[in-house]
């Protein structure tokens, strides 16, 4: 029986250290991997040399070197994926490739005709931080890869109605993030942050004008609170909103920078009596869905995005004015607090977990060799 082979490109690698597309490229790929597949991810290296591979938990790592860095340095590591796959692809090869930043390149893939899924991310070219020149960059690769793609994956139901749209229905699927439930943490990680236990909001996002981060400062600097506030996210003295972000906090207000070690923030999501969310773009936000994953009820912006994913159950908020009144409703309100979180817990374990998108992810890249003529 012929090996099923599917090379995962788009993210820097594994293990996962970067961000949202390297976890799914992780837990995607070990899924693959206990399902019989072959599983090659193309990892990006720092510095000079040759193509390198090697194992990980049974995932093949081509590891390339990239001396570049930044969006200049991660477009010429996709273009070296891209002509390594089609070097070294057999017939029976399927290409996930996660996010569009460069979709010009994935031309190659149609035209030698090797199936390529296409994760299309959350229409990055609306974001406030790119310039004009970024943004036409970005939406050209994401019409290019809308064409190109055999299978478009949308992490949400509002990116697939966009999708549908500009490249019809037929090769549009929704697969959103998923997360593990956590259903214990230790409390030294959060004490040893000086947090106590149940008498904590998080939030953890960048620190960019479209995560709202200002206004959730301000709501909660407004007034006394019965509780801290720690964010999470790394605050430059040389930025200017994260300057402002800085000046609008009162005291009970903790910045506490950026926090890796997934061990420390599963604790710190457990322990916390309420998770605020202020992506305003989009699509499935994994952070929030980490955030419900470990039973935190949520405050989160109101858009259709967030709405969708934190569900009935849990509240919104417009504006810092609105959000002030919220939490000086809530945070004293234990009972609310404790059926959110309840609702949280039951909206991940209906939609979220990492065994429902892993099999929907499989689905879509048999669907995709299946319509290239490949017996799978």
């Amino acid at each position: 029986m012929t090996v099923r082979t599917v090379r995962i490109l788009g993210t820097r690698g594994v293990p996962a250290a970067h961000g949202g597309f390297e976890t799914a490229a992780e837990h995607v790929g070990l899924h693959l991997h206990r399902q019989g597949w072959r599983v090659l991810v193309y990892c990006q290296i720092p510095g000079q040399g040759p193509i390198e591979v090697d194992e990980w938990r049974g995932l093949e790592r081509v590891n390339i070197r990239e001396p570049r860095e930044g969006s200049l340095g991660t477009a010429f590591f996709d273009r070296k994926c891209v002509a390594h796959v089609l070097r070294e692809a057999g017939p029976n090869d399927v290409c996930l490739t996660f996010g569009y930043n460069t979709g010009v390149f994935n031309i190659a893939q149609r035209v030698k005709r090797i199936p390529n899924v296409i994760n299309m991310d959350g229409m990055e070219w609306l974001r406030r931080r790119w310039g004009p020149l970024r943004r036409g960059i970005l939406l050209g690769n994401e019409r290019v890869a809308g064409l190109v793609g055999d299978i478009l994956i949308a992490d949400h139901p509002h990116i697939a109605t966009y999708l549908r749209r500009h490249f019809g229905s037929r090769r549009v699927v929704t697969i959103a993030y998923g997360a593990h439930a956590v259903h214990d943490a230790p409390t030294a990680p959060v004490e040893a942050l000086g947090l106590e236990p149940g008498r904590y909001a998080t939030l953890i996002a960048r620190p960019i004008l479209e995560n709202s981060i200002l206004e959730i400062v301000q709501a909660w600097s407004a007034c006394p609170r019965p509780m801290s506030l720690a964010v999470l996210g790394a605050l430059r003295d040389d930025d200017p909103y994260h300057r402002e972000v800085r000046a609008a906090a009162g005291d009970q207000v903790r910045f506490l920078g950026a926090i890796y070690d997934p061990d420390i923030v599963a604790a710190l999501r457990f322990h916390s009596a309420l998770y605020l969310h202020g992506h305003t773009v989009g699509g499935t936000n994994p952070s929030l869905v980490e955030a419900m994953a470990a039973g935190n009820a949520v405050i989160a912006h109101n858009n259709p995005y967030n709405r969708f994913v934190a569900g009935v159950g849990n509240r919104y908020f417009d504006a810092a004015e609105d959000l002030a009144q919220s939490l000086d409703l809530l945070l004293e309100d234990r009972d609310s607090l404790t059926a959110m979180g309840r609702f949280s817990r039951m909206r991940h374990e209906t939609e979220y977990t990492w065994e429902q998108i892993c099999d929907q992810y499989e689905k879509a890249l048999l669907r995709a060799m299946r319509a290239r003529g490949i017996d799978a």
